[in-house]
């Protein structure tokens, strides 16, 4: 029986091994930690959003990164799409719903009792998990070699073991303390690998706040608002806090946020009211515009302080109107990789195959949030994860059935 080893107990690394052992191989999956699915039970601390219920066709459409990746996941979609997703859980005997805002979450809204029996299934299915290993060689030929270094162990007490093949599947370089810490990188780009820079994604953004607005208004809402980077707009509300802002909104925009020089945002908070509505609505106010505004466009007080200590002071309705529709925020740059909730970057597609199999490393398969893409929360990074692992444990299947 041919011999695979996954390295990697996420999400990704999970899947694959699932999908290649269903198919027949012997496979090891090995982790750094004591345990597996750590980040998946961090994920679960909001409910577990395992997938989004959009139609395929704009569900694709979700995920970013260079040329190569856009007729990728259209792929990956076919491979293991949301629908699919479902079904999986519901083969744990786990029920999902759908929110109102499109999301599917576990009945339970919690990540524990689904991980258990991923794990038993997976026992069951022959699979062998191995923990406390952390990956720190690999020599390919006929046979792979892996060297790991296990937690506690000094210098020359490495284990090496031979795999047929193997499937990487390390994470990036969000929420370190789980295992993805981007260790990674510098070992596969002493093989020739390029590997872009591991980057914050899904994160919050500092603003250089006055002191006055963070003593009234650190922690409030910001709601309803249409936020815009470059030339791409997203909706929904933001969280003032003591480094910036925080919310959905900027997490659909931070590739668009990276990509300029400067970054800043443009915040209409107004979205409902025309200029020419608004400063209608003011016709009678003559001075305390912005005070006027609360009370007039219902504009919130933190929203009022943003935009006075930004613009102010306003000697019209009209000079106040232009801004609420049209608040530019600078911004400082994004919050530490460690902080956030996934990270951009990783090995480039360039270095793949349409089965993820790196071209300089044959017999090595690479999934999950090793490779360079990100997508925003509400299910996408999760159903990304399932189906690059989906990808990858059947091409590894492939490549080793080819090979006998």
């Amino acid at each position: 029986m041919k011999r695979l080893a996954i390295i990697g107990g996420g999400p990704a690394g999970l899947r694959a091994a699932e999908v290649a052992s269903a198919a027949g191989l012997a496979v090891t999956l090995y982790d750094g930690k004591r345990s597996v699915g750590r980040k998946f039970l961090v994920a679960g601390k909001g409910g577990l959003n395992l997938t989004h219920s959009e139609p395929v066709e704009d569900f694709v459409k979700r995920y970013r990164g260079p040329v190569e990746a856009v007729e990728f996941w259209q792929k990956a979609m076919e491979a293991f799409d949301n629908t699919q997703m479902r079904g999986w859980a519901a083969r744990l005997e786990t029920g999902t719903f759908v929110a109102s805002s499109g999301r599917v979450y576990p009945k339970a809204l919690k990540a524990a009792p689904l991980l258990r029996a991923w794990i038993k299934r997976l026992k069951d299915q022959g699979v062998t998990f191995v923990m406390n290993e952390r990956l720190v060689g690999l020599e390919e030929g006929e046979q792979m070699k892996l060297t790991f270094a296990g937690a506690g162990k000094g210098e020359g007490q490495e284990k090496v073991i031979t795999a047929d093949s193997v499937v990487l599947a390390l994470g990036g370089g969000s929420w370190p303390m789980t295992g993805s810490d981007g260790g990674w990188v510098d070992f596969l780009r002493g093989k020739g690998v390029e590997v872009k820079p591991l980057v914050s994604a899904n994160c919050g953004w500092e603003v250089d706040w006055a002191t006055d607005i963070l003593g009234a208004h650190e922690g409030e809402a910001l709601k309803n608002l249409v936020i815009s980077a470059g030339e791409e707009q997203a909706k929904g509300e933001l969280i003032l806090t003591k480094y910036g802002l925080e919310g959905g909104p900027l997490y659909q925009l931070g590739a668009s946020l990276r990509a300029e020089k400067e970054a800043k945002v443009s915040i209409d908070f107004k979205p409902t009211l025309t200029m020419e509505r608004m400063v209608a609505k003011m016709e009678s106010a003559r001075r305390n515009f912005v005070a006027e505004a609360r009370q007039r466009w219902k504009l919130s007080e933190a929203a009022g302080a943003i935009v006075e200590n930004l613009y102010g002071p306003f000697d019209s309705a009209e000079a106040l109107a232009t801004v609420v529709k049209n608040c530019e925020i600078p911004l400082q740059g994004p919050r530490p990789i460690e902080e956030a909730i996934s990270s951009a970057g990783g090995v480039a597609w360039s270095e793949l195959d349409e089965a993820l199999m790196l071209r300089k490393l044959p017999g090595v398969f690479v999934a999950g949030e090793m490779i360079d893409w990100e997508a925003p929360t509400g299910g996408y990074l999760m159903q990304g994860c399932f189906a690059t692992g989906t990808l990858a444990g059947e091409a590894a299947a492939r490549w080793l059935g080819e090979k006998s």
